[in-house]
């Protein structure tokens, strides 16, 4: 089965009681038991209901996996990952990552005894010094937030089996539409399933995905002991975003491009993040894991200082200022205030997240209306 088709069927089935074609909304928090443990595979909402297990199939289906699980965001996804860990173990994590995941590694989990290193992972060859017995992740962001840089999957997997540990993909940036990081060799597959997956900006969800069933036991456990799962009424709206999934991502990709190329061009931009380019670092890695380049980038201007910056973000029409990516609409982003303020300053600028850097996620609208909205912003 292709993608668009399991976009719209994968893991999914018309609802045996009424034959609807669209999964029905379950609102209900329990479920009638005709004996005491006697009921139809649901007990209550928390554990399960048949609305989020019907997201969780379809998930696995797009992202090649055997197991979903949703929670109530992306940050709760990660959670549950870091508590398979125990204290002592160690993560070796990408540098350039996205704020929150860098707040909860630091400032949750670190005072429970677990270690985390941060490094760049343009070349595994170069990371044997960080893995150690106690090492049990590998976290990967790829195409990473916000500089778009690009990890190698299969070497990532490569490095994680040769130390016995785990390898975790923040897919969110590709969406399965792009790349699909299971097939590659990762171990666990994450998705802030706010952004491309339910494309609409209207809801905050979470999602993992796997293949080994003694993992997938473990992460069950944790989600259901937890409670941070996701509503019936949200995982209604991530399944109905993701039978347009094929279609939002090929305009992503192609407005992408195109603005890409029109920042490059712009004589009051410095440099464009955007793994289409040939000169981008790794983007031969990107042309072999990736299936197109997405509608992520990243640029700064000439001048390189923050009151231009914010200037840009402040005078754009179509785009919108606003956190979070992956809509249908445009929008953009100061990362060093915004999304990435829970990093320190000298961490973030080790990475390339200046104060002058600005974060595009290029939407569905009509190309020379995003065009001539940048072209504006840029001459103020």
């Amino acid at each position: 089965m292709k993608f668009g088709t399991k976009a719209i069927h994968g893991g999914l089935s018309h609802d045996a009681a009424t034959g609807a074609i669209m999964t029905p909304i379950y609102q209900t928090s329990t479920y009638a038991q005709s004996e005491p443990g006697a009921h139809k595979g649901y007990e209550y909402s928390r554990t399960q209901n048949p609305t989020r297990h019907a997201l969780e199939k379809n998930l696995a289906s797009i992202e090649n996996g055997k197991h979903g699980l949703c929670f109530g965001s992306g940050l709760a996804a990660i959670d549950a990952v870091i508590k398979l860990l125990n204290p002592g173990d160690e993560v070796i994590s990408t540098s350039d990552l996205y704020g929150g995941t860098y707040r909860i590694y630091t400032q949750i989990f670190e005072k429970y005894g677990i270690k985390f290193h941060f490094t760049d992972m343009s070349n595994f060859d170069n990371l044997d010094h960080l893995a150690n017995e106690n090492t049990k992740l590998i976290w990967v962001e790829t195409p990473t937030n916000p500089m778009l840089n690009i990890i190698d999957i299969e070497a990532a997997a490569a490095f994680a089996k040769k130390h016995n540990c785990l390898l975790g993909v923040d897919n969110t940036f590709a969406s399965p539409y792009l790349q699909n990081p299971l097939d590659m060799g990762a171990d666990i597959v994450m998705h802030s399933a706010t952004k491309y997956l339910g494309g609409h900006s209207d809801v905050v969800m979470g999602a993992l995905i796997l293949n080994n069933d003694g993992l997938a036991e473990q992460l069950y456990f944790i989600q259901n002991s937890s409670g941070a799962v996701c509503g019936p009424m949200d995982s209604f709206l991530v399944l109905r975003g993701i039978k347009t999934l094929h279609l939002r991502m090929q305009r992503h990709c192609e407005n992408g491009k195109k603005v890409a190329e029109f920042l490059q061009a712009h004589p009051v931009v410095d440099k464009v993040y955007w793994p289409g380019f040939s000169d981008h670092p790794n983007h031969y890695v990107a042309k072999k894991q990736m299936r197109d380049f997405g509608g992520m980038m990243s640029f700064t201007t000439v001048d390189d200082n923050f009151e231009k910056a914010k200037r840009f973000v402040s005078n754009v029409k179509v785009f919108v200022l606003a956190e979070s990516l992956g809509g249908v609409e445009s929008l953009c982003g100061h990362p060093a205030s915004m999304t990435h303020a829970a990093i320190p300053k000298e961490e973030r600028e080790k990475t390339g997240v200046k104060d002058s850097l600005v974060r595009l996620s290029v939407g569905v609208e009509n190309i020379d209306d995003l065009l001539d909205d940048l072209a504006q912003a840029l001459e103020v």
